[in-house]
């Protein structure tokens, strides 16, 4: 008898554990298949907020350009001026004289020195000059070769003067093989002698385009 009581106790028992487990693997499936599906979800919450970030970058980017569009940085120009006009007015008399430009007043938006001036320093800080168009802007670069005692360069980011010095060698390699090459922003532009073709070498940047189909086109320039 004790016999037929240890049998039906060992039976009972190993139902028990076979219950168990069976409900220990359905609640860890149960909890596993909950987690995934946050986990997807979270996953595409992800993407989409990356998706979010990079495009804000890209018109935090464009923004930034947008506003050096109209600027021209200037070394070399003596550092005389007592001010802002005087400094506009030593501009002015410089470009009338060597690309016989007129640049009126009403058409700087902006002007001053670039760092702190240092006693012990006897070169001139560079100047950043804002023009309110665009078009004085592009005739004095157009013609800047001609510039005799200072010179001009476009109001770049470090990250894009960092990138335009980095495409520098294959630039010059480039123009040895007798191409057509130039730097436009912070991309190497290259035209074959033996061929009407452009061929553009882009590099990766985090620059947005300015002619980016997704932009409204109120915005490009």
């Amino acid at each position: 008898m004790e016999e037929q009581f240890q049998a039906l106790f060992d039976k009972i028992k190993n139902e028990m554990q076979k219950q168990n487990l069976e409900l220990k693997e359905s609640i860890t499936e149960s909890i596993m298949e909950k987690m995934d599906e946050k986990l997807i979800n979270i996953v595409e919450e992800n993407k989409n907020l990356k998706k979010k970030v990079e495009n804000l970058e890209r018109e935090i980017e464009y923004f930034k350009r947008l506003e050096r569009y109209n600027n021209i940085i200037i070394f070399g120009l003596e550092e005389k001026e007592k001010s802002s006009h005087d400094l506009t007015l030593n501009l002015k008399e410089i470009i009338k004289q060597d690309l016989n430009i007129n640049v009126e007043e009403h058409e700087v938006n902006k002007i001053h020195r670039l760092g702190k001036k240092m006693s012990e320093n006897n070169k001139p800080r560079p100047v950043l000059c804002s023009f309110t168009n665009n078009w004085k802007k592009y005739d004095i670069m157009k013609n800047k070769n001609n510039l005799k005692e200072i010179y001009v360069t476009e109001d770049f980011s470090k990250e894009v003067l960092a990138k335009r010095k980095e495409l520098q060698p294959r630039l010059t390699e480039e123009r040895q093989k007798g191409n057509i090459a130039y730097l436009k922003y912070d991309k190497l532009i290259v035209k074959e002698k033996n061929g009407n073709q452009e061929k553009r070498k882009r590099e990766t940047s985090a620059s947005p385009s300015l002619f980016n189909k997704n932009q409204p086109k109120s915005s490009r320039l």
